[in-house]
């Protein structure tokens, strides 16, 4: 199924609907780590975006995003790079919907490594290689494509919230770099 096909009956709710939901229920989602990769495959850049966090800082951040109603594993993925890189981004969908990780976020701070204040939200994990025209969209500030050993060996990944460094982390380990 074509991911412009999804059936979104039902996949929104308005404000106060998901918040009760949100309270009542695990919510699942994907995350995704952007990569950009050399001829061979490896990957050579990590893509991340810089937002304002719910707290009211500045934060870098990765692709995260609902899989809504009728949406397969695929179709959320694509559709939450396309919603935070474009359209023309071109990201290469992995073959197989398996994630690298599944992260359990909690609202309640030390519970798990990841944490959000919204809700309970288990969220598969992917790193996918974006090959195209990607420009931050919606209420990304900026997107950033870092060297790998610059998002190892600076304090970027201390700039982000939630456990989203430890998602990037544990992707670069699947990738065979750290």
């Amino acid at each position: 199924m074509n991911h412009t096909a999804v059936d979104a009956e039902g996949a929104w709710f308005d404000p106060e609907r998901i918040a009760e939901l949100r309270r009542r229920l695990p919510i699942p989602y994907v995350d995704v780590v952007p990569v950009r990769t050399d001829v061979d495959g490896t990957v050579s850049e990590v893509g991340l975006l810089l937002r304002a966090s719910g707290t009211g800082r500045i934060v870098r951040t990765i692709i995260s995003g609902r899989v809504m109603v009728h949406e397969t594993l695929r179709e959320a993925i694509t559709r939450n790079i396309e919603k935070d890189l474009g359209p023309m981004s071109m990201p290469r969908i992995p073959a197989s919907p398996v994630p690298f990780t599944v992260a359990e976020y909690f609202p309640t701070p030390g519970q798990s490594l990841f944490t959000d204040p919204r809700q309970h939200a288990i969220s598969l994990a992917y790193l996918v290689p974006v090959d195209g025209q990607a420009e931050p969209q919606e209420d990304a500030l900026e997107l950033a494509w870092l060297p790998v050993a610059e998002v190892l060996d600076s304090s970027i990944l201390e700039e982000m919230e939630g456990g989203h460094d430890i998602i990037v982390r544990r992707a670069l380990a699947h990738a065979g770099l750290v």
